[in-house]
């Protein structure tokens, strides 16, 4: 495990949804190498997919930039290893279900 050696960057998510993240991170490299960056950007999004509803998006990789807008509260970006690890669910415009937790949005620069 990689436990004490992700670094968030930028987040607005709970703790415990961080703790989660990071957790799928790490299990993520156990299974693959560092190489495989879309295999693990594919494990974390179907992970917080099932666990937390869809619409879920994942980068791995060593360099890239973003901006993005995304479900408040639904945004972490982390380094772990070599790899930065971009995770946030995101939107396709301003309708918002009334029962949807997730439903501000905000664009974030990583």
């Amino acid at each position: 495990m990689l436990e004490g050696k992700a670094v968030i960057g930028e987040t607005d998510m709970l703790q415990t949804m961080q703790q989660d993240a990071l957790d799928l991170a790490a299990k993520a490299l156990d299974c693959f190498d560092v190489t495989e960056a879309t295999e693990i950007a594919r494990f974390i999004k179907k992970e917080f997919d099932r666990a937390y509803g869809g619409g879920w998006q994942c980068i791995v990789g060593t360099d890239f930039g973003s901006f993005v807008t995304h479900c408040y509260g639904c945004f972490i970006h982390f380094c772990i290893c070599s790899l930065a690890i971009l995770l946030f669910r995101g939107s396709t415009g301003p309708e918002v279900d009334a029962d949807d937790q997730f439903g501000a949005f905000e664009t974030v620069k990583a």
